[in-house]
């Protein structure tokens, strides 16, 4: 790749980029990183590179789904019938005892079916006798609260597939399988620094023209939530020698940068000049979408380390990282899917916007209705600079351009909270 200097495309002198064209242009870019080795117990959340297959069935022998009796199916057709008793077995016991004629077995869940068996009554529907014998009430048929060995995991599967991110249901798959160590992608460490000379942080009074960052903070808080490392470079001033030094430092501790600020029309070019200088194909979008239409991507010269340059807006910052950095996250993790779900969803009140050619993306709070489907209301204000709305939401609404979806009309949404949709009419806008 060359390295070029700031793209004139979509930069506030031509036509805005299309959203689609500017994801591509970042997820084409995040290569998965390079694969390693991890024990199954601390690979939790991470993808795997390699597929699992099975090199041996799960369960690996025939076992009671029941407590109960292990009987011959055939001979409980005229219950109820009296059968003697030929013992026990408990999970963990090998089988000693065949099932003969007239015979059935005491068996315990997850004992293994005994020779002769094909099929398990429950001790609900027997009577057992003081004279060692017990009766089956009622007929059962072959095969009947019996787990098959295989009937989880066939020898010779593929369980997963690569890209599949390792769930907590995952890694006990894995783990039944005997393989204690899989070959995943690691877990990205993302970089985040804020830009800006108006930029304070912690209590007191502000100065004139002081404002406090809060977009670090709330993108290190989402970093986390979402599975990734993140290390805090802090805030760095409009000084390009601080600025470049920071990159430095980031491009040998991280595997991604994120940085807020200095990518707008007019803003100062201490930013532009810097990434540009030092990255690969640096991009300066202006995004057809509101809020977030500001966005900058290229990768650092000497390391190949991806940079997203965010809006400064603390809004536009969160929903730019939704729409850009998360999805090129994701795949340097490895992910088959880079994006969150979009849902279907209905109005139940205004969602206002004017025609401006931009696809909008409103703050909403999505709840649960009663008949099952999706119902959305704004969060609140919906200025770029509004972050408590942006707090109440868990969800963003998808409104094309044109004048906006009415109550009661149908609207996407892609669910940001990662606990999904409220239920509760107390946490819905006043």
């Amino acid at each position: 790749m060359s390295t070029t200097r700031s793209d004139e495309r979509g930069n506030g002198h031509g036509a805005l980029v299309p959203l689609d064209e500017a994801r591509a242009f970042v997820v084409d870019r995040c290569a998965p990183l390079a694969a390693r080795d991890v024990p199954v117990g601390e690979a939790s959340g991470l993808v795997l590179a390699v597929a699992v297959v099975a090199d041996q069935d799960v369960p690996p022998f025939a076992n009671s789904a029941m407590d109960g009796y292990a009987v011959r199916a055939a001979e409980t057709a005229g219950a109820p019938c009296r059968l003697v008793e030929r013992g026990a077995l408990m999970a963990g016991d090998a089988p000693t005892i065949a099932v003969g004629a007239g015979e059935a077995v005491r068996i315990m869940t997850g004992a293994p079916l005994p020779p002769g068996a094909d099929a398990v009554c429950k001790v609900e529907e027997t009577v057992r006798g003081e004279d060692g014998t017990v009766v089956i009430e009622r007929p059962v048929s072959a095969g009947e609260n019996v787990r098959a060995a295989g009937d989880d995991v066939a020898a010779g599967s593929e369980v997963f597939v690569p890209g599949t991110t390792l769930t907590p249901a995952a890694i006990g798959v894995v783990a039944s399988l005997g393989v204690d160590t899989v070959r995943v992608r690691p877990r990205p460490r993302v970089a985040v620094v804020a830009t800006g000379d108006e930029l304070v942080t912690g209590p007191g009074p502000l100065a004139p023209g002081k404002i406090r960052d809060a977009n670090r903070p709330a993108l290190l808080a989402r970093l986390v939530v979402d599975g990734f490392d993140a290390v805090d470079l802090g805030q760095v001033g409009d000084e390009p020698q601080a600025l470049a030094a920071v990159l430095e430092r980031a491009g040998g501790l991280a595997d991604a940068v994120v940085a807020t600020g200095g990518v707008s029309v007019g803003d100062r070019d201490v930013v532009k000049a810097v990434l540009s200088e030092r990255c690969h194909d640096m991009r300066w979008m202006q995004v057809a979408i509101k809020p977030a239409k500001p966005f900058a991507f290229g990768t650092l010269a000497t390391t190949g380390v991806p940079v997203f340059g965010l809006p400064g807006n603390p809004v536009s910052a969160l929903v730019s990282y939704e729409l850009f950095a998360r999805p090129g996250l994701r795949r340097l993790a490895g992910s088959a899917t880079t994006d969150r779900p979009r849902l279907a969803a209905t109005a139940e009140a205004p969602l206002a916007r004017r025609t401006d050619g931009k696809l909008h993306l409103l703050r909403v709070v999505a709840r649960a209705r009663a008949d099952g489907t999706l119902g959305v209301r704004p969060a609140g204000g919906q200025g770029s600079h509004q972050l408590r709305a942006m707090a109440a939401a868990n969800a963003l609404a998808i409104v094309p351009d044109g004048d906006g979806v009415p109550e009661g009309g149908a609207v996407e949404v892609v669910v940001l909270d990662p606990f999904g949709p409220v239920a509760d009419d107390r946490a819905w806008p006043s």
